[in-house]
């Protein structure tokens, strides 16, 4: 096991902010990849060193890689949850990662990837990752895949607390199974994956004990709280006619209406095995909603 520094690529995101503690709760010195305009000081306050750079700049991926020993990547351009944020740089800038990461010859590099992304060429931010996955084995850069499901606990940070109202909204079928993580669950994985003793190309599923539909979701909430959680579901159609209605002048559109049909096809389902044997005890469900209800200030009643 190496002493080397971590490059976190990501880092000042939802999911890659929880990336850069697991590492250091690991023992990880962290190097975090910042762009110029980005506020890097909540990550230098936490003690990482920020080190300046873009994905669609090259060079400074040079300088940002020199020396590191790993690097976990959970950078998405396709959400636009920030200035600057375009899909380019889910194709253009993730290529320019792998081959610095080639060039700079790192022990391992760490992909947060997306579920079945091999079967979805069209859902082009799932497929964007299939692509990124092959770049990486092409340039022969001994990385390791996390493919995980539906980040629950989304629909509480972009609609507010659902429990609260006693309601959680979908969109799509909301009656069709599916794999579902949680954010903090999946930090823990690619802080985790830097080491573990597995094959360069390993692609994992990550999810929970079994599939669960929305509904059944809501099932569980209900009886861990003690009060009725509803469901409502905006039907596919649509969210179909929205797509076609607007994914000419905004692509993004398009690529959720295609990411909303993929789930109700009933294939958006992980196969666990893997998991369980690189990383141990598969969450369930039960356990997994506990814990979201919980950290959302929610007395648990059974």
């Amino acid at each position: 096991m190496s002493e080397g520094p971590v490059l976190a690529v990501g880092g000042t995101g939802w999911l890659g902010g929880q990336v850069v503690g697991a590492l250091q709760s690991r023992g990880k010195a962290v190097r975090a990849l910042v762009r110029p305009a980005s506020d890097g000081s909540g990550l230098e306050a936490r003690g990482a060193k920020v080190v300046r750079g873009d994905l669609m700049d090259p060079g400074s991926l040079d300088r940002a890689l020199d020396g590191v020993d790993a690097v976990v990547t959970t950078a998405a351009g396709y959400t636009r949850h920030r200035k600057g944020d375009t899909a380019e740089i889910d194709v253009v800038g993730n290529r320019n990662l792998a081959d610095a990461a080639a060039r700079a010859g790192v022990r391992r590099f760490v992909l947060t990837s997306i579920l079945t992304c091999d079967q979805t060429p069209h859902v082009p931010h799932f497929w964007n990752k299939k692509l990124m996955e092959d770049r990486l084995e092409e340039q022969g850069v001994p990385f390791v895949a996390l493919r995980p499901g539906a980040f629950l606990d989304q629909l509480a940070r972009f609609g507010g607390d659902p429990f609260e109202k006693g309601r959680l909204s979908w969109f799509g079928a909301s009656g069709v199974p599916m794999t579902f993580v949680l954010t903090a669950d999946v930090a823990a994985f690619l802080a985790a994956a830097v080491d573990v003793d597995v094959a360069p190309g390993a692609r994992i599923d990550i999810g929970w004990d079994r599939p669960v539909s929305l509904r059944d979701i809501a099932a569980i909430s209900s009886r861990l709280l003690g009060r009725p959680i509803g469901v409502r579901s905006i039907p596919g159609g649509v969210i179909s006619a929205a797509g076609r209605l607007l994914g000419g002048v905004m692509p993004m559109a398009r690529d959720m209406n295609a990411m909303t049909e993929w789930f109700g096809s009933g294939r958006y389902v992980a196969d666990t095995t893997r998991q369980r044997e690189v990383f141990g005890t598969v969450p369930t469900a039960e356990d997994a909603i506990t814990r979201f209800l919980t950290a959302l200030g929610h007395p648990i009643q059974v």
